[in-house]
């Protein structure tokens, strides 16, 4: 059977081969080399020479998939202390599987687009077969065990349950919100180096920079303003040092988890936006080593270590070390960085059905030449023309990051099917930078330079404890969360801004060692603490055999406290002025409520509400704090799986509402403390509404794809301003986003080749506006990018990659400047090439 015929027969949607006709078009030619293979020879009969020693199953099985040029999905319970006596000689995948799994209990079962998944073995034993001869029938399945979430060895770009959305173990399909996955093998096949990267490339997500370092992701036209760790949340807008912060190392995370749209069950307080959940790396049950080193455009090189392996000779004890060291030029004059991330995690099993989980991260980065605003544009907002390879840092100027944290998990199952698991994070974050930022006067026409330090120290803690499981009501199955959970934030800021480098900056000719280090000295700026504590229930209720309705709700109690000291200019003596900052919010609730009906084996239809809260600092004209800003999520979708869920496709419309936004009262002489204190009115109301549409896993064995276009428009429907009602609410965050990465893996003789990219593609955007009475307009127009991904799998153990970024070497902005008084510009990188070498032990 063809290809071709195969994919016909799981009858994707429209939706699905819509996006599908878009990932075509990027990979021409590649679909009907993969048909005319097909047609030639029926997949699994192909004949390859294999070299397999004994040993461990869980490598033997990475190899043979390799060697035949397949994609075979596993779970690591399936494995799990599993060995092999090899395999040797020319054999046909089928037979060469049959000797591999002798012994195993399992078997590998073909699916309809040629992939291959492991199943428990309840057939009699029979001899294996070693003839090219010998072939594997193909066999429908119709019961299958709880997929893995696991990525890494699984060699695609998709996974068979995620459980960020509810604490459920969900399959894509039947989490009823937008959610994506991006795979360790997607992370690897496109050089994704940090979170900022995932977010580039992950559908629907936008990374923007503020300033060269900083960096802020959104969704659906609003700020993410939490990321997760193991999901576990960490709030991102408690200060600018979380933004410094953003830049982790992805060497140490098996896969990174994204859910779409307003997200309280999982996360508590924050904005209607995402939930970001990067999930670590584990120990495995067999010894695994893996080596790699890059090397790059500006001088850049990179080098990783990662090494799993049992620590007791029953395997009850495991541990992991991932090392990774960088040292990075730039192409920007002058700056250059250094980095190091060092993560270790061990697991016991303390009994058969209980784990404890210890890991630990440190993480620095040093930044040379760099400061903390951007590029400056004209009078009128318009483009200067600068090479992009301009700088006006100075040679003293650094931003150093420190980050060190500790995890501890304990997991226990239960002989009913629950299962509880206690889990608590810590981490502190240091930053301490010194460095210029930019000003124009309008008065004098001219830029001119300041100086500013910052040194911060911020810690943060989350703990959460949570039992699930299932439960019988009326005959049928269901499944009940329950859990509660605390977060604390500290954070401690040091700052002091304002010393004058230069009056009237050469925007033409500028000196890097023009001016000395001014070891500026700090002052105490903020002292914060935030906590949070939340009780938490989830339900997903078997309604009927198709229909599931999942249901939850959240109850939080938050408090704000904060001391902020502020100081007239740089030079004076003048004690600083200290203002107080406390709220709190209680009892309040957060609701979820999903329905997902599965119209057929492939395809389910869903429509869910979420929610989330944010409280506000800001009192009404009776003094009263404002209720917390509301964010509503509606959302409809269809989604697809296929051949086993190797291939998720899905399409959703949603509408998102925030209310509740403060906005300045318009007759402030009604303010309980006129004229010394202003009063706001909790009447401001957001709205993004528009599309998703997505596809991400194998078409076929040889093609992974992960694609997605993305509308979302926010528009402000009330605020204190009436010219903002009906315009857009964000103009320099992209309405419109698409997003195409793919790998295609060659035939025949040619095998050991694959090569694939990806595409990004945003609209235009801008900020309007005025500066002392000057009108400006500064402008991005829309623009697309391409990288070029090519692979060879030197030998079984050797894999190589090179990679060319912004491979038309396409001119723009990542981020514009908000107003040309505070210019923060942001080049993009140009066409730049890294080649990798990774080699498994």
């Amino acid at each position: 059977m063809s290809n071709l015929q195969c994919v016909r027969r799981a009858h994707p949607s429209p939706v699905a081969l819509a996006v599908l006709a878009l990932a075509l078009g990027f990979t021409a030619g590649a679909p009907t080399s993969a048909r005319a293979q097909g047609a030639a020879q029926a997949p699994g009969t192909a004949v390859a020479e294999f070299h397999i020693p004994a040993g461990p199953l869980a490598p033997a099985l990475r190899q043979l998939a390799s060697t035949a040029n397949i994609m075979l999905t596993f779970t690591a319970e399936q494995i799990d202390d599993k060995r092999t006596a090899g395999v040797d000689g020319r054999h046909p995948v089928a037979g060469a599987f049959g000797v591999l799994l002798t012994g195993t209990g399992l078997r590998a079962v073909q699916l309809d687009n040629g992939a291959f998944v492991l199943r428990a073995d309840s057939r009699p034993a029979a001899p294996a077969a070693t003839t090219p001869a010998a072939t594997l029938p193909l066999v429908t399945v119709t019961g299958a065990t709880a997929a893995s979430a696991t990525t890494e060895g699984t060699h695609s770009y998709t996974t068979g349950s995620m459980s960020t959305a509810t604490r459920l173990d969900l399959s894509l399909r039947d989490t009823p919100q937008a959610v994506t996955v991006i795979t360790r093998e997607r992370i690897e096949d496109q050089g994704l180096a940090s979170v900022n990267d995932v977010v580039q490339t992950a559908p629907g997500l936008t990374f923007r920079r503020f300033g060269p370092e900083r960096a802020s992701f959104f969704a659906r036209g609003m700020y993410v303003d939490n990321i997760m760790y193991d999901g576990l949340p960490v709030s991102l807008d408690s200060s600018n040092l979380s933004q410094d912060l953003l830049a982790t190392d992805m060497a140490i995370y098996d896969r990174v988890e994204i859910v779409r749209g307003a997200t309280g069950l999982a996360q508590g307080a924050g904005n209607p936006s995402a939930a970001i959940n990067l999930v670590r790396k584990r120990p495995t049950k067999e010894r695994q080593v893996s080596a790699g080193m890059s090397a790059g455009s500006w001088d850049r090189y990179r080098a990783e270590l990662d090494v799993s392996s049992p620590l007791s000779e029953d395997g009850s004890l495991r541990g992991r070390a991932v090392l990774a060291t960088q040292d990075y030029g730039s192409y920007k004059r002058g700056e250059s960085s250094s980095g190091q991330t060092f993560y270790g995690i061990v697991e016991k099993d303390l009994a058969p059905a209980t784990t404890l989980t210890l890991s630990a991260l440190h993480q620095e980065s040093r930044l040379h030449g760099n400061g903390f605003t951007g590029l400056p544009v004209a009078r009128d907002g318009s483009d200067l023309g600068l090479p992009r390879s301009t700088s006006y840092a100075y040679d003293w100027e650094y931003w150093n990051k420190t980050t060190d944290s500790a995890f501890v998990g304990l997991d226990h199952r239960l002989d009913n099917g629950w299962r509880m698991h206690l889990s608590a994070y810590y981490a502190q974050a240091d930053v301490d930078m010194e460095g210029h930022y930019l000003n124009y006067g309008y008065a004098t026409g001219n830029y001119s330079q300041l100086g500013a330090r910052n040194a911060h120290q911020e810690k943060q803690s989350s703990v959460n404890l949570y039992a699930n499981g299932p439960f019988e009501l009326l005959g049928r199955k269901h499944e009940l969360v329950l859990g509660a959970s605390y977060r604390n934030v500290d954070f401690d800021g040091n700052s002091r801004q304002g010393l004058v480098l230069s009056s009237k900056l050469n925007l033409y000719d500028f000196n890097p060692a023009a001016v000395a280090d001014p070891s500026i000295p700090l002052r105490d700026w903020v002292d914060a603490k935030i906590t949070q504590q939340s009780l938490y229930a989830t339900t997903r209720l078997n309604v009927a055999d198709r229909l599931k309705l999942i249901l939850g709700g959240r109850l939080d109690w938050y408090d704000y406290n904060d001391t902020v000291n502020t100081y007239p200019n740089f030079n004076a003596n003048t004690p600083s002025v200290s203002a107080h900052n406390r709220y709190s919010v209680n009892n309040h609730l957060t609701k979820y409520a999903g329905l997902v009906y599965d119209l057929n084996d492939q395809h389910a239809v869903y429509a869910s509400y979420t929610d989330i809260f944010k409280p506000q600092n800001y009192r009404d004209a009776n003094d009263r704090l404002l209720d917390p800003v509301e964010g509503h999520n509606w959302e409809v979708g269809l989604k697809g799986e296929y051949f086993d869920g190797t291939l998720n496709a899905s399409a959703a419309v949603f509408r998102m509402d925030q209310k509740n936004r403060a906005f300045r009262s318009t007759d402030q002489t009604q303010c309980a403390n006129y004229p010394t204190v202003t009063c706001y009115t909790a009447a401001g109301e957001v709205r993004s509404q528009g599309v998703e549409f997505e596809l991400q896993g194998a078409i076929t064995p040889n093609w992974q794809v992960g694609a997605g276009y993305t509308v979302a428009i926010a528009r402000f429907r009330q605020d204190a301003t009436a010219s903002n009602v009906g315009a857009l609410f964000d103009t320099d965050t992209p309405r419109h986003l698409f997003k195409l990465s793919t790998m295609y893996r060659l035939s025949g003789d040619w095998q050991r080749w694959r090569i694939g990219g990806s595409v990004y593609r945003q609209d235009f955007i801008y900020n309007q506006g005025t500066g002392s009475g000057v009108p400006f307009d500064i402008t991005q127009g829309a623009y697309a990018l391409a990288d070029l991904v090519l692979g060879w799998q030197a030998t079984p153990q050797l894999d190589v990659r090179l990679n060319v970024n912004n491979l038309f070497d396409r001119k723009y902005y990542n981020a514009l400047s908000g107003t040309v008084g505070f210019p923060s510009n942001v080049y993009g990188e140009p066409r730049n090439v890294m080649l990798s070498a990774r080699y498994r032990f």
